[in-house]
């Protein structure tokens, strides 16, 4: 199936991920905690099992009966977010849940019924396919899967070093081309009398 993203999205998504990097002070190769990030972007995240005290049927219905139809969701109340997401899953996939939903708030995507008015999803796709590509970005920059390229790790070794799973890992390292470009070789620097740079008179370069 053809992407649906916009021409330049992806340089976009990548830059964002490189900002909210800075936001929490790491380096851009570095591990991102999406539960950090909720917290400094001021969004709460909650557990699906949280809510087992109000409505225990439900909830056991989904961490239990159907544990794979219910990811995340974004709760509104006003402009307010709250992020409720399925803490059955496996921990990778949880963490990767949860930066789609936080996706769709950095991206400022607007709130929008879930159902339709006959009960069936009611999704954007393109909203959708956004978010799953710029949460991607969040949990393994392209600087990161160079690093793990370079680094010689293996994809579980990866995996559980960025808290996703090596499907994700799989998928930005063959995406970002990141082993094409570990294995180019280094651009050569010139240092002759055209690259010297004067400073306050002093020669630099």
């Amino acid at each position: 199936m053809a992407s649906v993203l916009r021409r330049g999205f992806k340089s976009e998504a990548n830059e964002l991920a490189r900002e909210m990097r800075r936001e929490l002070g790491v380096q851009l190769h570095e591990p991102l905690d999406p539960w950090r990030l909720a917290d400094v972007l001021g969004i709460p995240v909650m557990r699906l099992s949280e809510l087992r005290e109000d409505v225990p049927e439900h909830v056991d219905y989904l961490l239990r009966v159907e544990a794979g139809a219910f990811s995340a969701v974004t709760v509104f109340r006003g402009r307010r977010r709250t992020i409720v997401h399925n803490d059955q899953h496996a921990s990778g996939r949880q963490a990767n849940n949860v930066a789609h939903e936080l996706s769709h708030a950095v991206l400022q995507h607007e709130p929008a019924p879930a159902l339709s008015i006959v009960g069936c999803r009611d999704w954007d796709p393109v909203l959708e396919e956004e978010a799953t590509w710029l949460s991607a970005a969040l949990l393994v920059s392209d600087e990161a899967a160079l690093h793990i390229v370079r680094a010689g790790l293996s994809l579980a070794d990866a995996a559980a070093q960025y808290g996703v799973s090596e499907q994700l890992v799989r998928w930005r390292v063959n995406i970002t081309g990141a082993r094409r470009r570990a294995a180019a070789p280094p651009v050569a620097k010139t240092g002759g009398p055209a690259d010297e740079v004067r400073l306050n008179g002093r020669r630099v370069g």
